[in-house]
């Protein structure tokens, strides 16, 4: 029988703020830190793998988190959630988008139908719509093939695809899979929308909507933008356009598109790059084939979230770490650092996922809780990050844990060799160094050059960034949100914080405002 219960009842979580803290400048220091290095990692799917040797954690942390990850009831929690149980309460739905990828447990019905079928279906017609595409059986109305694909959404309908697509964009360049460039408008903002159309060539493009209601007010806005630019350029823009939406939005039968591909209210946006939403730009983008690969690597590590032994279970352990340092060692925040270029828009990606998932202050039942729950996410790909906000990480008044993602090998597999080592080596060399600068810092008489460390990071580690390799460290991170959402004893799937503004903008375009809201709608000029 599972229990919902808030994490300061646990005894687990007692027991927890009892453990002595780790130091965390000795334990990284000379062979002990060595030693560490080697063992304190948990393998991943698709050759990745989760090293947390420079965590504030020992034998005996891990032993107490192991206890809370029981007490709590984690993996019986994710068993439920992939077989069905009503787990997002705020809003009564379901949660699937694990079955985007793989059948975890038992069959689920809703909608009158088998909803893994019903992915899988939607998946076929979008890799049969795709190759015609690619093949030139759906051509513009010169019959001349399509060169381009923009995605019209915003929030899970972009940021997730467009992280994707760029972490895979050189890749699929360098495998010879690349079929058409993506670009993505989201910003209802006319510049954003403008920028993207002044960038292509309109008669050899095609467009994809999506919004599962058909009602997103910043989307169906850029749409408008973006059929008046065909309509001006002469062309029939129900033959340059697609839907991604839900069956029973007023788009799913519109005449206005080319095709129309399905979705449901049990995936969230921000949990929805392995469904539709990610599937069409990124099968048009760099064809079906590869989609199946990154599906493929996202089911390979949701297998391991499954698993009750923590040390083999890195979504949990990495999930368990964050609770404990945002808990117990009340850090507010948490950066994400990927060396690699590829995954430039990965950290905005988990912005979203991660604070729009767990930035709640009641529990699943409406009730206020009495401790801390999502942290603040941020992040940069480094080296750059080094040359911005670096600063702060290392000599600030707060401590900041770090999620560092590094590839052995870069995706192009050219390089050039300058000083004796080549860029690659180079970037390597860089993470390598700030993890442990970072954990062990550096005396100096000099205030201003002394380093204290003590600054915890982990680091994911893979031979090169794949389809594969994507799809797994896309599912590490979401199972990682879900396992802190169920500790927290928070609904991690409804995301009631983004509605407020918009029924005040209804509100100021309506001109039904006064006080300040009318004052500041004065000021802009509406």
């Amino acid at each position: 029988m599972i229990q919902w219960e808030n994490l300061s009842t646990l005894s687990s979580f007692e027991e927890l703020n009892k453990v002595e803290r780790v130091n965390l400048v000795e334990v990284m220091s000379g062979e002990e830190g060595a030693t560490r290095a080697k063992n304190y990692r948990s393998e991943m799917a698709e050759g990745l793998s989760y090293n947390y040797a420079a965590k504030e954690v020992n034998d005996e942390v891990l032993t107490a988190l192991a206890k809370l990850a029981e007490e709590a009831q984690l993996v019986e929690k994710f068993e439920a959630l992939y077989n069905g149980e009503v787990i997002n309460t705020g809003e009564k739905r379901m949660v699937l988008h694990h079955m985007t990828r793989g059948q975890l447990g038992n069959a689920v019905e809703a909608d009158g139908v088998d909803k893994r079928t019903f992915y899988v279906n939607e998946q076929k017609k979008i890799a049969e719509f795709a190759n015609k595409i690619h093949n030139g059986e759906i051509t513009n109305a010169a019959g001349e093939k399509f060169t381009t694909v923009v995605q019209i959404g915003i929030g899970g309908s972009d940021l997730g695809p467009r992280a994707m697509y760029l972490a895979l964009e050189n890749w699929a360049k360098k495998n010879n899979t690349f079929k058409m460039e993506a670009k993505f408008i989201s910003n209802v903002d006319p510049d954003d929308a403008a920028a993207v159309l002044n960038s292509i060539d309109v008669a050899h493009s095609i467009f994809v909507l999506v919004s599962k209601s058909g009602t997103t007010l910043e989307t169906l806005t850029n749409e408008s933008f973006v059929k008046d630019a065909l309509k001006n350029a002469g062309l029939d823009a129900s033959k340059h356009m697609i839907a991604v939406t839900s069956e029973t939005s007023p788009l799913a039968k519109s005449s206005d598109y080319l095709a129309a591909f399905f979705m449901d209210d049990y995936i969230g946006g921000r949990f929805s790059s392995t469904s539709g939403v990610g599937g069409a730009v990124l099968s048009l983008a760099f064809g079906p084939e590869v989609f199946a690969r990154f599906l493929n690597g996202a089911a390979e590590e949701d297998k391991l979230a499954k698993n009750k032994e923590l040390t083999k279970n890195p979504a949990m352990l990495d999930a368990l770490i964050g609770v404990y340092e945002r808990n117990v060692l009340g850090y507010p925040s948490t950066a994400v650092l990927p060396y690699s270029q590829a995954l430039s828009r990965f950290p905005a990606h988990l912005q979203q996922l991660d604070m729009e998932s767990n930035g709640k202050s009641v529990n699943r039942f409406g009730a206020s809780i009495d401790y801390k729950t999502g942290p603040i996410i941020f992040g940069e790909p480094g080296t750059n990050g080094q040359h911005s906000f670096y600063q702060l990480l290392h000599q600030g008044t707060d401590i900041v844990p770090l999620q560092f993602i590094g590839f052995k090998n870069s995706q192009i597999g050219t390089d050039v060799d300058i000083q004796g080592s080549t860029s690659q080596q180079k970037l390597c060399a860089n993470v390598a160094a700030q993890i442990v600068a970072f954990a062990c810092g550096k005396k100096d008489e000099n205030s201003n050059k002394n380093f204290e460390g003590g600054r915890p990071s982990s680091i994911i580690v893979g031979d090169q960034l794949t389809p594969e390799t994507l799809g797994a460290l896309l599912s590490h991170f979401e199972n990682k949100v879900m396992f802190q959402g169920f500790v927290w004893n928070i609904n991690s799937f409804d995301q009631e914080g983004v509605q407020l503004g918009k029924v005040l903008a209804k509100k100021v375009l309506a001109h039904e405002t006064d006080g300040a809201l009318k004052v500041f709608s004065d000021l802009l000029n509406i």
